[in-house]
């Protein structure tokens, strides 16, 4: 079964890894967002209970 020798595809996975992390998330994670979240306050909604038929 070929497709499970590791040989050639763990490297380029190990290298595609290693790519993403040391070159593209740091560039990634510079960019500054265009929305950035505020503090909301919470509201409290009010629930009624359902009111069962068979009951």
């Amino acid at each position: 079964m070929p497709q499970l020798n590791p040989n050639p595809w763990f490297l380029i996975m190990l290298a595609s890894w290693l790519i993403f992390s040391l070159v593209i998330q740091p560039k990634l994670l510079s960019f500054i967002s265009t929305n950035p979240p505020t503090n909301k306050t919470s509201t409290v909604t009010k629930t009624t209970p359902w009111a069962w038929p068979w009951t």
